[in-house]
């Protein structure tokens, strides 16, 4: 029996694409198979594009430098990140503010960039993002500061993440002891919050009709389009397959295999 296709005219109509990292572009320090092509298939196409991740360890330059050592040409202005949306965001809230951050420069530097003060003492915010730095010295001082009164903020709800050595965890897991110790559930930032999906059209200047969001998980990066009433493209290259997109009431638009695919005329119907 021949296998149904679906064209891809209306989603080559888009003028641009929000398109996740981890577990769609790489795994870890490996470049996913189709990445080049789909990168040069966006520059020869003039396509706007914005490369928006949940995690908040690097900054765009250094997003940049990453790609570029995998042999992918993109400027830092294509990058944009948790790490400064949530920047952006405590800067809206509490202009000139203070913040006990456990997260890696990306988000340092962001909250710095942002007029933010650090203050291990008696802050405004305890900022966490993902880290491998952590230690229970510091989870303990976070639950002491929160106790006092300090907003806890998570960079992004992920719960785990993809690496090229498998699934690790991710922020929502690693904060979870502080919600847990102090009761006090944190604020996240990052996709699916729609915040972040605004910052990112934005960035790209152009409206949620003419813009197509492309991601590797259903809890964030797809229910985030849907929400933002973009079109979704869900991959299979990173957290998701098959059978967890049955697990949701939503679906995405598309379901591919790779990035790669976003290249063809038309792809095969997987769900």
């Amino acid at each position: 029996m021949e296998n149904k296709k679906i064209s891809l005219g209306s989603l080559h109509a888009k003028k641009g694409f929000i398109c996740d990292m981890d577990g769609v572009i790489y795994h870890g320090n490996r470049l996913l198979d189709g990445v080049a092509e789909f990168v040069d298939w966006l520059q020869k196409n003039e396509k706007e594009f914005l490369f928006l991740t949940n995690s908040s360890e690097r900054s765009p330059r250094e997003l940049s430098i990453k790609l570029a050592r995998m042999g992918l040409d993109v400027s830092e202005d294509h990058f944009y990140t948790s790490a400064l949306a949530t920047a952006s965001f405590l800067a809206t809230q509490c202009p000139g503010g203070s913040a006990y951050v456990i997260g890696e420069p990306g988000l340092v530097n962001a909250l710095y960039e942002a007029g933010f003060a650090m203050n291990d003492y008696n802050p405004d915010y305890v900022v966490f993002g993902e880290t491998r730095s952590i230690t229970y010295e510091k989870i303990e001082h976070a639950v002491m500061l929160v106790q006092k009164g300090a907003k806890l903020i998570g960079t992004n709800p992920d719960l785990t993440g993809p690496t090229d050595v498998g699934i690790v965890p991710a922020c929502r897991a690693l904060i979870s002891p502080i919600a847990l110790a102090t009761g006090q559930e944190p604020y996240f930032v990052g996709k699916p919050n729609p915040l972040m999906m605004r910052h990112g059209l934005k960035k790209l200047g152009i409206s949620r009709r003419d813009a197509a969001l492309i991601g590797d998980r259903m809890d964030t990066d797809i229910i985030a389009g849907i929400e933002s009433e973009l079109d979704t493209v869900l991959v299979l290259s990173g957290v998701s397959t098959l059978e967890t997109i049955r697990q949701f009431p939503y679906r995405p638009m598309y379901v591919m295999h790779g990035v790669g695919d976003v290249c063809r005329d038309e792809i095969d119907v997987l769900v």
